[in-house]
């Protein structure tokens, strides 16, 4: 997935999408607005008070206009104080809310997608969208808030200003229209920046997550050093962009902020000589440019709140390009519940070609597996074995042919229903960061007991070892299993498809990666596993399927013969020639496959 393929959205569909997730926290929404209303006219207010305290107090020396000031003051900034705080908890806490429901959308969504997609994504890069592009949008609605109040306060002065002397407003207001030029510019260089801020941080995440998941081979090769570099590159680009984006702002602050010296320059040389000349009291003059300055204080907080909505929106664009994305391509499942017991499995001329691939992975496959069979799939490596059988499950779909269960396509039974009546036992094992009973349990549908547990782990010979572990059966096994051997996370992984009790067994070269000890304890487990279940076995050594019901000989993606394995040592010469090298039957290579060994 092409972070730069993603579509540049309008602003204003952007904002309505995210405010969506803050509608539903409304009522603290509007208790925030509630302050903004009553903080917004403070400002001029304030102006107000400056005019009354120089002209009634200072010159005047009106004892009850004192008092009068001072308790205004007072309870003006403890009003504004109040409501200020009101405005902010009830805002960022909503905008909080809402970007948790927003990150738990896009994470319910995400699952949910199909293999092929993931097949094409980076990790690290789906992780940035939903950490960090998520958390951009929790600034948005309290930055629109923020210069809505400053807008009511913007119109609360102007209306002050021009009351009380339309033409020092009109020498104090003449710069406003040339601040909306640098105001729109920095908006569109503020939301580019913004996008390249994000897909370069987006590859940050992603080499990091790659490295350390990494950190053996990185180690293995010692190439620590250029793992470090590739990162230090990736960082220097962040950092050039964010400092562009700092520039920018700081650019576009510092143009609102001479826009607004020129005005109170020409205010204050037109006021002073109406002041001289008995035209304007000192204290109106000051009152002015109190206002003057207020005035285009928020300008600037509307500025600066103008760019944190464009960060925003850039997160919104990567976000939204998710959700949209998940509901599109969505795994569907049909509505039919497989609830009976397995019966036949069955590929009819199937064909299928990974997205990009110059040639097909599997073509006209033709097999029937029945119920009780134990049917081993063989081949060299990229002959399709691993293809074959992540068509089952529908991690992906064939785009020829059908694969029928039970006279019925895949395509017709709800995916959950048609994945529980599966176990999947792979070479690549994956335990999660949790207790060792608790990756067993995983299996398990609905409640579970202990015994349960312990009796599914006696059965894939991993009792013992847990039993020697810290403690047990609640000792955390560490991300991926990293504290266990492989053939004990072999063996965690076969007593998992135990505990679920499958119908249908996948096997994906279960024992490839064993030593032979090892190898010797996993292939009790998974003959256990195997017991009265139909079972599909893709098999790299030949010696643990030669007494398979049905052995499947392929090679470039084609069925090229299956028997029984005295019929296809005698007629198929592929397997002959992977049998006489894994046996040790040599004939000097000369009419090996180039292929070699089975995988």
């Amino acid at each position: 997935m092409d972070q730069n393929d993603i579509p540049h959205v309008k602003a204003t569909v952007l904002l309505r999408r995210c405010l969506v997730y803050f509608w539903r926290y409304r009522t603290r929404v509007v208790l925030a607005i509630i302050g903004m209303v009553v903080v917004a006219p403070c400002s001029a207010a304030s102006a107000w008070l400056v005019k009354k305290a120089v002209d009634d107090v200072l010159i005047h020396k009106d004892v009850n206009a004192l008092k009068f000031v001072t308790l205004a003051i007072v309870v003006l900034m403890t009003a504004k104080g109040v409501f200020r705080f009101m405005q902010n908890y009830y805002m960022n806490t909503a905008g909080m809310y809402a970007v948790n429901d927003l990150r738990n959308e896009i994470y319910g969504k995400v699952v949910y997608l199909p293999m092929s997609y993931f097949n094409e994504s980076q990790v690290g890069m789906l992780m940035s969208r939903v950490m960090n592009d998520v958390g951009l949008i929790a600034g948005s609605l309290p930055s629109i808030v923020m210069m809505t109040r400053e807008l009511f306060s913007v119109i609360g002065l102007a209306i002050y200003v021009f009351c009380m002397d339309w033409k020092l407003a009109f020498w104090g207001t003449i710069v406003l229209p040339a601040a909306l030029y640098p105001f729109l510019y920095y908006s569109k260089k503020m939301r580019k920046l913004g996008r390249r801020a994000q897909n370069y941080g987006a590859e940050v995440n992603s080499l990091l997550q790659e490295g350390l998941s990494g950190i053996r081979v990185v180690k293995g090769f010692a190439k620590e050093h250029q793992a470090v570099q590739h990162f230090v590159d990736r960082c220097d680009k962040l950092i050039i962009n964010s400092s562009r984006q700092i520039l920018a702002s700081e650019q576009s602050s510092r143009v609102m902020e001479t826009l607004g010296s020129f005005a109170a320059g020409l205010v204050l040389w037109y006021g002073g000589l109406r002041v001289i000349h008995g035209e304007l009291t000192t204290g109106s003059l000051l009152s002015f440019l109190t206002a003057l300055a207020l005035l285009y204080d928020p300008i600037k907080r509307i500025n600066s709140a103008n760019i944190d909505i464009q960060r925003a929106l850039t997160g919104a664009e990567r976000v939204f390009d998710i959700i949209d994305t998940a509901d599109a391509t969505a795994e569907h499942g049909g509505s039919i519940q497989l609830d009976q017991k397995f019966k036949e499995l069955r590929f009819d001329h199937v064909g299928f070609t990974y997205h990009g691939a110059s040639k097909p992975a599997l073509q006209d496959i033709n097999l029937e597996v029945r119920q009780g069979e134990r049917v081993a799939i063989v081949g060299s490596s990229g002959s399709g074995k691993t293809t074959l059988a992540n068509l089952v499950p529908r991690f992906f779909d064939p785009q020829e042919g059908r694969i029928l269960l039970n006279d019925r396509p895949l395509s017709e039974y709800t995916l959950p229903s048609l994945r529980q009546s599966m176990g999947l036992v792979s070479q690549d094992t994956f335990l999660f960061n949790a207790t060792a009973a608790e990756n067993i349990a995983y299996g398990s549908e609905g409640a579970y007991t202990r015994e349960q547990v312990i009796t599914a782990a006696k059965a894939a010979y991993a009792h013992d070892f847990i039993m020697e572990l810290p403690e047990g059966y609640e000792t955390i096994v560490g991300e991926r299993g990293v504290k266990l051997s492989g053939g004990q996370k072999q063996r965690l992984t076969i007593a998992r498809a135990i505990m679920k009790n499958p119908p249908l067994l996948i096997l994906d070269e279960a024992t490839s990666a064993l030593d032979t000890e090892s190898e010797r304890i996993v292939q009790l487990a998974l003959e256990n596993l195997m017991e009265d279940r139909t079972s599909i076995v893709i098999a790299h050594r030949l010696s643990t399927i030669l007494n398979a019901h049905l052995i499947v000989v392929m090679s470039e993606g084609r069925i090229v013969d299956m028997g029984k394995h005295a019929k296809l040592l005698e007629r198929c010469a592929i397997y002959r020639k992977l049998y006489e090298l894994q046996f040790g039957v040599i004939d000097n290579g000369k009419n090996w496959p180039i292929q070699g060994a089975a995988r």
